[in-house]
């Protein structure tokens, strides 16, 4: 689903292919296959993958990854949140599936420019799917805060195929690393 009137050009395609390639990274290391790219002035400058798995933290998606790339690299180069958040509000991130509501909001607060995602995310997505956490919202909440995300643009459905078919894959092979059920499961053949 691109926005309307949103015009791709093949370096959306080439981005969206980075991410993608990222993304087969993660299902290599046994990872749910989430991949991401981070521009700016059209160069990358940072790269993603889900390491959840990996790091047994459940916070290191993609997006954060290499959010933390790049904060990390800012930091050492002495830049002021001030200077921080003008980079941020130039780059746009490439990534195969929707930013969940945890990135979507980390993504609005940061003040990124524009969010390219290749499918949708059903469960958990916070650019439309579930909550629209990319529109800017300056009215206060039912506590009478103002919420800090600035939005930011947002399109979908670039490469969404390839994205989905690694998905698959994954779920195909079985996830070692999933928690084993609770209980015994119901076999189907006799219900």
């Amino acid at each position: 689903m691109v926005l309307a009137g949103e015009e791709l050009s093949q370096n959306n395609f080439a981005f969206m292919e980075l991410a993608i390639q990222q993304a087969k990274l993660a299902l290599d290391c046994l990872e749910v296959p989430v991949g991401c790219v981070i521009l700016e002035d059209g160069k990358v400058i940072a790269t993603g993958r889900n390491r959840t798995n990996e790091t047994r933290n459940a916070t290191r998606h993609a997006e954060m990854e290499a959010i933390d790339t790049l904060l990390d690299m800012w930091q050492k180069q002495g830049l002021s949140r001030l200077e921080v958040a003008q980079k941020f509000s130039k780059c746009c991130l490439y990534v195969t599936c929707e930013p969940c509501i945890m990135c979507a909001s980390a993504l609005s607060i940061l003040g990124i420019k524009e969010v390219y995602y290749g499918c949708a995310n059903d469960k958990f997505g916070g650019c439309g799917s579930i909550l629209s956490l990319h529109l800017s919202c300056t009215q206060p909440n039912t506590s009478g805060e103002v919420p800090q995300g600035k939005g930011f643009k947002c399109a979908g459905g670039i490469m969404a195929t390839e994205a989905v078919s690694l998905f698959r894959s994954f779920y195909e092979q079985g996830n070692p690393n999933a928690p084993k059920p609770h209980r015994p499961l119901v076999n189907q053949a006799t219900l």
